[in-house]
């Protein structure tokens, strides 16, 4: 009876040892916390993972070419106004015929959109041979139009016209990256002749009719243009150094047989206007960039585009967007340029289809070769080249074919295999979501009306 009450009693508290004993109970261990990670990693694994969504490439072409055509239109309005004025037009004359550039464009972009590749392969040849015509007929006295020393325009009835060397470089890029394709089907793309020939005399023909007028800025995207396709194709290191050396010496003789050209280029770097105002442009772009500050003077209140810049609402719409929105409004265009060139290079870079490839890649080369072209000639940092800033500046003859390429690039950036089972799960679900709502509100409607209704 004893052993069995003893056994009952419960331990002493100072431990299972009995009298004496130092032992203490093991306490429950506590969760460790998790080390905490860095901030700028956490950024960088949520922006990675951000990039690699199928459907990132289609909304930064989307988003991005979207807000520089409404910012666009708003800075051709304010930078134009004066310029209206004192042609004795409406104050918003150049920016109705923007806007309705715009509006037309939408349609070209929505239409390329929907267009599949077969369609837009079927078009090369053909857009080709137009608008080798119309540069033709530009350079056909009576016809072709003069404007600012060049004569690349053909009057179309009253206050429109129109510029065929802008929808040649969207031909150069559906017809080459068609070219390129089915040669590399072929595989003859390893062969210099089938990679040189006929791509480059064809885009030799298209410089040689916008030189003939004189406009030496389109004709260098052009040629970023072609160089930008070899490059895509996997032309070789040496055939662009022999490329580049020959370009540059052609470029070097019609720079030095022309007063204008020399002109231009002894602007660089130039911060006042010079001797005879020579540098009056360049200066000007330089003092609006400069009066601007971090975020500008204020939408609307430029004082260089009241007579003192040439072509604001133009060329030279970025001074005017410095000028007016400050650092911050250059900086955001720079960005969306940058989204847009990184977007294209990426559906470029992950497509099965070889034309898809050229043409994103001719498309990003283009847009981005001419957007640094007109942004370096504001800064001072290139020869002014009268090219416009894409999707921002005036002018419906470069708006229209850049529009017609935006949508190419979101067709392109739709059919990426993983994209095009994204947006499928997405219809879909939205079917569902569609059909859910539907039934709840026939059921509502059928519980609310009387008994004898039913």
């Amino acid at each position: 009876m004893r052993s069995s009450a003893a056994a009952k009693r419960p331990a002493p508290r100072g431990g299972q040892g009995g009298r004496g004993s130092t032992a203490s109970a093991p306490r429950p261990s506590r969760p460790r916390r998790p080390p905490r990670q860095n901030p700028v990693r956490q950024l960088h694994h949520r922006l990675r993972k951000a990039w690699d969504r199928p459907l990132t490439a289609y909304y930064l072409i989307l988003g991005s070419s979207l807000l520089l055509l409404v910012l666009g239109l708003v800075m051709v309005y304010s930078s134009s106004q004066i310029e209206a004025l004192q042609l004795n037009l409406s104050s918003s004359y150049f920016f109705r015929k923007q806007f309705i550039a715009a509006a037309l464009g939408t349609v070209l972009l929505l239409v390329a959109m929907r267009m599949p590749v077969k369609l837009h392969r079927a078009l090369t040849y053909p857009l080709l041979a137009v608008t080798v015509f119309l540069m033709v007929l530009v350079q056909v006295p009576g016809i072709g139009q003069e404007i600012n020393g060049n004569q690349n325009w053909l009057q179309l009835g009253g206050p429109f016209q129109l510029q065929p060397s802008e929808f040649g470089k969207l031909a150069l890029v559906l017809w080459g990256a068609d070219l390129l394709a089915r040669k590399g089907d072929k595989r003859l793309l390893n062969q210099w002749k089938h990679l040189l020939v006929p791509l480059v005399p064809v885009a030799f023909v298209l410089l040689g009719l916008i030189m003939l007028g004189g406009d030496m800025g389109t004709a260098l995207i052009l040629t970023a243009i072609l160089f930008g396709l070899l490059w895509f194709a996997g032309a070789p290191p040496r055939l662009f150094a022999g490329v580049l050396t020959v370009a540059g010496l052609i470029a070097f003789i019609l720079v030095r047989t022309s007063p204008n050209r020399m002109g231009r280029l002894s602007c660089v770097f130039a911060t006042d206007p010079g001797p005879g105002d020579q540098c009056w442009q360049a200066a000007h772009g330089i003092f609006a960039l400069a009066s601007g500050g971090l975020f500008g003077s204020g939408l609307g209140a430029s004082v260089e585009k009241w007579g003192q810049l040439p072509e604001p609402h133009t060329d030279f719409i970025f001074a005017i967007t410095g000028e007016e929105l400050g650092l911050a409004g250059t900086l955001s265009v720079l960005a969306l340029f940058a989204a847009l060139g990184y977007a294209g290079i990426r559906v470029a870079g992950r497509t099965e289809d070889p034309f898809v490839r050229y043409a994103a890649g001719g498309v990003t080369t283009w847009f981005t070769a001419q957007a640094v072209v007109n942004i370096g000639a504001v800064l001072g940092l290139l020869p002014i080249a009268g090219v416009p800033l894409p999707l921002f500046s005036y002018g419906g003859s470069a708006l229209l074919p850049s529009m017609f390429a935006i949508g190419l690039l979101i067709a392109f950036a739709r059919q990426e295999p993983a994209a095009r089972a994204a947006l499928a799960m997405r219809s879909s679900a939205s079917g569902k979501k569609r059909a859910a709502v539907r039934w709840n509100t026939m059921r509502r409607r059928v519980k609310a009306r009387p008994s004898g209704e039913r």
